[in-house]
């Protein structure tokens, strides 16, 4: 009988120690220790292997020398999901899905697997019955003769089916349910989720079948389990959205084969995940009248340009600290903005409240809205409105100066394409060619002052 072997692993970043700590010496959190069975099973059926497993081990070559051919990507019904994953579904790639509690995960994955008619799909679930996902797809309203539901939670029983079945895609709901047999602590725990994802990446990777993982996050927002999980995956992609709205988003945070700045959206209906091919639209709010501190900003996320409506509100403060407030921007960076509005442009802005939104439940990080958001605090500050037919693209330095931004040729004509009449950027994008645009009046600006010059007089 094998020696059983205990060892203590902290629950925030998986490090290893042979005895318990008080203090994780490598993220330096404390009490996050917790005690798990190593115990090795002697049973290895179940497990899985390759054919070439007992060949001999492969030698280095010269990367001159190693034979390379394109791979085909899967590419799906979903167009909003192959931008994420950088044009469609690459062979033998490990994803990882995550997301908070009712925001759809299951709902997206279940879609992909009942549009793929012409290829096996084999959906394996740890949390609901197979009735329960009958019910769900039937709710959906598509069902799919190539899609397999298998009810379990052991990985070497999934691994008897899959050699079974043969699926040409697999996906795994979700990977903090799934328990191996050659570890002994509970399912969920840094252990077990390490050990079943390196048994489902070597079946990924040894049999060119893509694996989708759906992985819960924790309070913090943060993928659940060992941060080693987001390293052995191909691709993590984050579902976001307030469950309150209607709208979700689907952001690439790592991607092996793509960009890791694209974007998708969804609009959650009874029927499912709907995909929306024009955000712009659903992200600027359709009002009868001009109302002071909005603006419309031009921004690009991956390479897909957005227009996005800045919402600011700036009041006289009732307390002796001023209160500053963000949804979907930087803090951070709001504050900067504000105190170059206030050096420079001789706005008192110190004991006033100002509170910034962006609406849609967005969270955008491109610079180029800065000049949008210091004139959408400018016209509450003012109460004058602005109009619903300009917007704005440009980075705002500390001296005031607005700096050029990538691809402002995308953003022009996404404008131009909404009907917006005319668009501010900076002085400095030379590359601009004004003869591309007929329907909007472009305006190139080198400062903010002159920039609240045309807008206020």
């Amino acid at each position: 009988m094998a020696k059983t072997k205990v060892a203590y692993f902290c629950q925030n970043c998986g490090f290893q120690s042979p005895k318990w700590l008080g203090k994780c010496t490598s993220c330096n959190s404390w009490n996050t220790f917790v005690e798990e069975v190593l115990h090795k099973e002697d049973d290895k059926r179940g497990e899985w292997k390759s054919k070439g497993s007992a060949k001999r081990a492969p030698k280095p070559k010269a990367i001159t020398n190693i034979a390379y051919e394109e791979q085909e990507r899967f590419i799906t019904e979903d167009q909003e999901l192959n931008r994420v994953l950088g044009s469609g579904i690459v062979p033998g790639s490990l994803v990882l899905v995550g997301g908070e509690p009712g925001i759809g995960k299951s709902t997206l994955m279940l879609q992909l697997a009942l549009s793929m008619k012409a290829a096996k799909i084999l959906y394996v679930s740890g949390e609901e019955s197979a009735q329960q996902i009958k019910m769900r797809a039937e709710r959906l309203g598509s069902l799919n003769d190539n899609c397999f539901v298998l009810s379990e939670t052991t990985t070497q029983s999934i691994f008897q089916e899959i050699e079974q079945l043969e699926p040409q895609l697999v996906i795994i709901d979700s990977i903090q349910t799934l328990q191996s047999k050659h570890i002994e602590s509970v399912a969920g725990s840094v252990s077990q989720v390490r050990e079943c994802t390196n048994e489902l990446m070597k079946f990924a990777k040894e049999t060119n079948t893509p694996v989708f993982l759906i992985g819960h996050i924790t309070k913090e927002g943060t993928i659940a389990g060992p941060k080693i999980l987001e390293h052995m995956v191909d691709t993590v992609l984050q579902f976001e959205g307030d469950r309150h709205l209607a709208y979700r988003i689907l952001r690439t945070v790592k991607n092996r084969f793509g960009s890791t700045s694209e974007l998708g959206m969804y609009e959650m209906r009874g029927s499912g995940l709907r995909e929306v091919n024009n955000p712009s639209e659903i992200l600027i709010s359709q009002r009868e009248e001009d109302l002071s501190g909005i603006t419309i900003a031009a921004s690009i996320e991956g390479n897909r340009p957005l227009l996005v409506e800045i919402q600011a509100l700036v009041s006289v403060s009732s307390y002796g600290t001023a209160q500053r407030s963000a949804t979907g921007y930087d803090l951070k960076r709001l504050n900067m903005l504000l105190a170059v509005l206030e050096k420079r442009g001789g706005f008192k802005l110190s004991q006033q409240d100002v509170f910034l939104n962006i609406a849609g439940g967005i969270k955008i990080d491109d610079p180029a809205i800065d000049l949008a958001v210091c004139i959408a605090i400018i016209s509450s500050y003012e109460d004058v409105a602005i109009s619903n037919k300009i917007c704005f693209a440009g980075e705002v330095g500390l001296g005031g100066e607005i700096r050029a931004v990538n691809r402002v040729e995308h953003r022009i004509s996404e404008a131009e394409k909404l009907g917006f009449d005319e668009i501010i950027v900076s002085k400095y994008n030379n590359n601009v060619s004004k003869d591309s645009f007929h329907k909007i009046t472009l305006h190139q600006l080198s400062k903010l002052e002159r920039v609240c010059h045309h807008i206020f007089g």
